[in-house]
């Protein structure tokens, strides 16, 4: 919804009001064009992707990827994404932690077009937000600011009236509480378990 600016930007809080997204964390091969392959999945569906980050995790031959899906249908759209993720050999593990106790991250780069006599007023907010400002120039500021979706979308509608010129978001990361797991709908059904690639890459030279 952050494509919406001014008169719009009404309408794009309605329309995600009415969204129901979904937050799924799937485990990947660390592979070539794995990425590629899981949009075109979802784009062949015809599930809309609200947001897509992938990273490296703590395995050097596996990526975790935590991607947001609208599923208007709520727990029948769930279940087909996660059918449909195993369809790809390198998918090894698929999880719904929308329901589940868990962290949630994002990170947004915001430029503002400002001259020195506003720069407090964007100091103020960005210690009202716990964000940082990480870089000054003669007419802008740039300001970095982690922490939920909603957090960040409160703080985009308070600088919005300054001047964003420019903004970059690196899209939601989750993690679940404790040593819960997501829910997992459907068994992986393409022979891949996390388990096996773990011992496949201690074993490679």
């Amino acid at each position: 919804g952050d494509c919406f600016v001014g008169k719009n930007t009404l309408l794009a809080m309605t329309m995600k009001e009415n969204r129901m997204n979904y937050t799924f964390i799937a485990l990947v091969e660390n592979k070539p064009g794995v990425l590629n392959r899981v949009a075109s999945l979802f784009r062949r569906r015809n599930f809309n992707i609200e947001s897509l980050a992938v990273g490296r995790t703590e395995d050097p031959e596996v990526s975790r990827m935590t991607v947001v899906v609208d599923c208007p249908n709520g727990d029948m759209d769930a279940h087909k994404i996660e059918a449909n993720l195993y369809k790809l050999v390198n998918v090894i593990d698929v999880q719904d932690v929308t329901h589940q106790p868990s962290v949630t991250r994002d990170l947004a780069l915001i430029k503002i077009k400002v001259g020195p006599e506003k720069r407090a007023e964007v100091n103020g907010l960005a210690e009202i937000f716990r964000a940082h400002i990480v870089d000054v120039a003669a007419d802008s500021v740039i300001v970095e600011i982690t922490g939920t979706e909603d957090k960040i979308e409160g703080m985009i509608e308070l600088l919005r009236p300054l001047g964003i010129v420019e903004m970059v978001r690196t899209g939601q990361v989750a993690m679940t509480r404790g040593v819960t797991d997501g829910v997992r709908r459907v068994p992986g059904v393409n022979g891949n378990r996390y388990e096996d690639v773990s011992e496949m890459a201690e074993m490679a030279p």
